[in-house]
């Protein structure tokens, strides 16, 4: 017995692994071998193939393709028609051997919409990544990031919003401290 909705028009392979009260809307083709936590939402027109590994309480909106070697960890979000590379050197017809590159999403990252993430790559926690961006190298955990390729412009709290040059997010009071380039969360609420 199935314990997660799927749309009478998605495709779900009987050998995915899905987990429990997630929901796999219209037109989406989840192949053998592909691995989705509980509580996501895959929306329209999406496609995960065989190796892709998606975490718990992700939400992928309309158009995505999820390639083997992608790892999306808990609470990711990927905005419609984010576009995941898993082949640097793609060539109809080879004579060499594929070599994939695995790509990560880190827990709690945001992804824009229409942007390109280039495999090999590592997108930290919570980071953020603007739309339409092209993401080409690793990204550090809580970075804002955007444009062609993507290149920092602030850094963004576990909550989404931008960080204020105090590190202490206006909304949810969580305050962070700077070392290097790494941001790590100091406190919990600011005095």
């Amino acid at each position: 017995m199935r314990n997660y909705f799927q749309h009478e028009q998605a495709l779900v392979s009987s050998k995915a692994k899905i987990g429990e009260n997630t929901r796999i809307w219209a037109f989406v083709n989840i192949q053998d071998g592909a691995v989705i936590g509980k509580e996501c939402n895959i929306c329209d027109g999406c496609y995960v193939e065989k190796g892709a590994v998606i975490g718990d309480h992700v939400t992928i909106k309309n158009g995505v393709a999820v390639y083997e070697g992608v790892i999306l960890e808990d609470d990711v979000f990927c905005g419609t028609n984010v576009a995941f590379i898993n082949d640097r050197y793609p060539r109809s017809h080879r004579s060499d051997a594929w070599t994939l590159e695995k790509t990560c999403v880190k827990k709690g990252a945001t992804i824009g919409s229409n942007s390109t993430i280039m495999c090999g790559v590592t997108i930290g926690a919570y980071a953020l990544i603007g739309a339409g961006s092209v993401v080409t190298r690793d990204i550090n955990n809580h970075w804002i990031v955007t444009g062609n390729p993507a290149k920092p412009v602030g850094y963004a709290c576990c909550c989404g919003r931008r960080l204020p040059s105090t590190l202490t997010c206006i909304v949810c009071k969580l305050h962070y401290v700077l070392e290097g380039d790494e941001l790590h969360l100091k406190t919990r609420k600011s005095s």
